[in-house]
């Protein structure tokens, strides 16, 4: 009797129904631990790279030596995809100035929308995959008590039908079909303990990433007023000359 019983004998005993519940689960245990080595692995490399990048950032001596820089350097990093954006958009709003409509507003609100988008963008980066996982944390559980309620469901009609209504030849069906609630916590709690991992990394990471887009955009708006500034006075210096010499107010 013994020899009948076991994980074996549970799959060959498994309908249509059975077969599609555990391929279910299959399907969803296979998806949530490719994001989550996909994932960690992402974001350990990105951890690293914005580490490398702040320490050079922060020990550059200008935010040319920064946009040299970057410009020689791939951005691997959202911190190093952020300075570049904010950088470039500083440089077209003092090229083209108020001419295009992006600009509008001036330099300040141009450049706060572009470091915005850029968070939106990694926020929806950091984001993906979580869904997946999610799922198979919150439905894997329901979907292995539903492939044990079948199974005893099943393994009742086939008792009922053999006349056997003995504890052995029930326990053993019953305890088969008990296999699909474990198959279903066996998926739903590394989904679980992942999904909260990850989560609170993101909101880590992206309270990281604001805090650098607002020292960001402080030294891009301190360097363009100070050109701003810079401009202005050579404007002066070379329109007073022009003015007559004896032209004087009583």
């Amino acid at each position: 009797m013994e020899q009948g019983m076991g994980f074996s004998n549970f799959l060959a005993q498994l309908d249509a129904v059975g077969i599609s519940v555990l391929a279910l689960l299959l399907a969803l245990s296979v998806s949530s631990w490719y994001l989550i080595l996909t994932k960690g692995i992402s974001n350990y490399l990105a951890r690293q790279r914005a580490e490398v990048f702040l320490k050079h950032f922060w020990s550059a001596s200008s935010l040319q030596e920064v946009n040299s820089t970057l410009k020689n350097c791939p951005d691997d990093n959202a911190f190093a995809q952020l300075a570049q954006l904010a950088m470039n958009a500083a440089a077209d709003s003092e090229k083209h100035g108020v001419q295009k409509l992006a600009a509008a507003g001036g330099t300040s609100e141009f450049i706060t929308r572009v470091l915005r988008n850029g968070l939106d963008q990694e926020a929806t980066r950091v984001e993906n995959g979580l869904t997946v996982i999610a799922s198979a944390g919150s439905a894997a559980p329901y979907i292995g008590l539903f492939g044990t309620v079948w199974g005893i469901y099943h393994a009742l009609v086939q008792i009922g039908l053999s006349g056997q209504g003995t504890l052995d030849k029930v326990a053993g069906p019953v305890g088969e079909a008990l296999i699909m609630t474990a198959l279903g916590l066996a998926v739903a709690i590394p989904a679980v303990l992942a999904y909260n991992t990850f989560v609170r990394r993101n909101r880590i990471w992206l309270a990281r990433l604001d805090t650098f887009a607002h020292d960001l955009f402080v030294l891009i708006a301190v360097g363009t007023k100070a050109n701003s500034s810079a401009e202005d006075e050579r404007q002066l210096r070379i329109v007073a000359p022009a003015a007559a010499p004896g032209d004087r107010r009583p």
